[in-house]
């Protein structure tokens, strides 16, 4: 289980140039947006895109972004849904 959610971390500091950050510095149930990691709008387009990249999964309605980025977990939990 633990290692989707290493995967998604390290794809998602390639997919955003996060050069001063590890895997490690990231915590699994931590915010990406506002007080956790600090990503930003332009930052979920990314991440939409690194779905679909790395996972073949494509999120047809935004407004479920929200929830399906709100940490690693839930994103994880996502992919796991989906491919279910």
């Amino acid at each position: 289980m633990a290692e989707l959610e290493e995967e998604l971390k390290s794809q998602i500091i390639e997919s955003l140039n996060l050069e001063d950050i590890e895997i490690g510095d990231i915590e699994t149930d931590a915010p990406l947006f506002g007080a956790g990691l600090g990503l930003d709008s332009i930052d979920a387009l990314e991440l939409i895109v690194m779905l679909e990249k790395f996972h073949g999964i494509k999120i047809d309605d935004p407004s479920q972004g929200k929830d399906i980025f709100e940490s690693i977990k839930t994103m994880a939990e996502f992919i796991r849904a989906q491919k279910a």
